[in-house]
């Protein structure tokens, strides 16, 4: 049952939220040329007919300094939902809308341009897939080395008898870095970036709750642990070794991972998502990769490993706004684990706190412990040290955006 007793929403008055119209800041380059540029990669990436292709250069030519478009009905289930969503927001440039909901509705209206939810030759194709594809290809090399050192891990786990904390540990070290391949923010036809050495990372790393997240499932047997996913390619890999090491050293006994309903954020995964994966990791060549694949199909057989999806997550909601619903079923969790930038900034409901609030201040509405894996691409942060805040400012002054650090938040 849901825990009654926490909040419904943070325990400190709400700022305001971020929005592209704060003149360079992250937030107005991603809406007038990040995004543009992302309408205009659909185009070139797809064969969609002529006047698909000119409404999708239209949205990116307004973007910059155009107003709202309407929804058009698209047999979306999610159609009505927003309408009420973009309700608020009638007549209103994107600039000046909040930029988690000018970002969603930017996703949700690729889709509706391309005809995504309407009976036809374009029914349910995947704009972004070549470049989903693309980076699980072009990570192969990583996806074998990590395959080989996870099955080293899991081995010594069982041979031991009991699970072991410090290949835990590395794991969930993967699992955060393995974000920096999101493709919204990087190509991923340019360099590799997947062969970086997780050790070298630590020192960039704000804030590191790792030993308290072993201690948490060391506590108690037969753990049921819920992911709330990211992107697919490289990183999926990395959260799918995450997974099959807590279920096969004893770490836990279920996990569900949410994913999303449709295509979003270029790179989030959906549950085709997961199957290609798996049957890409099966295919292959390399026997511990094969291995994973393999014993992905057998606990996804079992209901040990359950896929589940819910159209919250591609919504424009910040994550207090979880219906009862889906918020029940995560109080049944022993741990949240909520990964990926666009979730942090769902999780803070991507507002203007003070870097230094408590984190525990902001998520005191989720019904289970809750762990933030998530390296920052974007102007949103909480529960960071004055000293360490100050120390960033000169050392790197990118580094909200730049992708180079990430935080290990736990709240209990």
């Amino acid at each position: 049952m849901v825990n009654k007793s926490k909040s419904q929403i943070p325990n400190l008055p709400l700022p305001a939220p971020l929005v592209a119209a704060n003149s360079g800041s992250f937030t107005e380059y991603t809406v007038t040329q990040r995004m543009p540029d992302i309408a205009r990669r659909v185009i070139l990436e797809n064969q969609f007919p002529t006047e698909i292709n000119q409404s999708l250069e239209k949205l990116a030519t307004e973007l910059p300094r155009g107003y709202l478009p309407p929804l058009t009905n698209d047999s979306g289930a999610d159609f009505y939902d927003w309408e009420k969503y973009l309700q608020p927001y009638k007549n209103q440039r994107w600039l000046d809308v909040p930029w988690f909901v000018a970002e969603t509705y930017f996703y949700r209206l690729i889709l509706n341009i391309t005809n995504y939810f309407q009976p036809g030759e374009y029914q349910n194709i995947d704009p972004f897939l070549l470049q989903k594809n693309q980076g699980l290809e072009t990570s192969i090399d990583a996806i074998i080395s990590l395959c080989i050192q996870s099955q080293k891990w899991l081995d010594e786990s069982q041979q031991e008898g009991k699970p072991n904390k410090s290949s835990l540990i590395a794991l969930l070290y993967f699992a955060l870095w393995g974000n920096r391949v999101d493709l919204s923010l990087w190509s991923a036809f340019e360099d590799d970036r997947s062969s970086f050495d997780i050790q070298t990372q630590l020192s960039n790393i704000l804030v590191d709750d790792t030993f308290a997240v072993t201690n948490l499932l060391i506590k108690s047997e037969n753990n049921c642990i819920d992911f709330v996913i990211d992107n697919a390619g490289f990183e999926l890999v990395c959260d799918l070794c995450l997974v099959d090491f807590l279920l096969g050293s004893g770490f836990a006994n279920q996990v569900y991972l949410h994913l999303k309903h449709h295509p979003t954020f270029v790179s989030d995964a959906m549950i085709k998502d997961v199957h290609y994966t798996k049957d890409f990791l099966v295919k292959s060549s390399n026997i511990q990769v094969q291995s994973l694949g393999k014993r992905l199909t057998e606990n996804l057989a079992s209901g040990k490993l359950v896929l589940t999806e819910d159209y919250f997550w591609t919504s424009p909601l910040a994550f207090w706004e979880i219906p009862i619903s889906l918020k029940s079923e995560l109080a049944k969790s022993n741990l949240i684990v909520v990964k990926g930038d666009a979730n942090y900034r769902r999780l803070l409901g991507d507002l203007h706190w003070d870097f230094t609030t408590k984190f525990a201040d902001i998520v005191s509405y989720l019904p289970a412990p809750i762990l933030a894996l998530r390296t920052l691409k974007s102007e949103v942060a909480a529960g960071l040290k004055t000293e360490v805040l100050e120390e960033l400012a000169t050392a790197d002054p990118k580094w909200l955006t730049n992708g180079q650090w990430g935080v290990i938040q736990l709240v209990e």
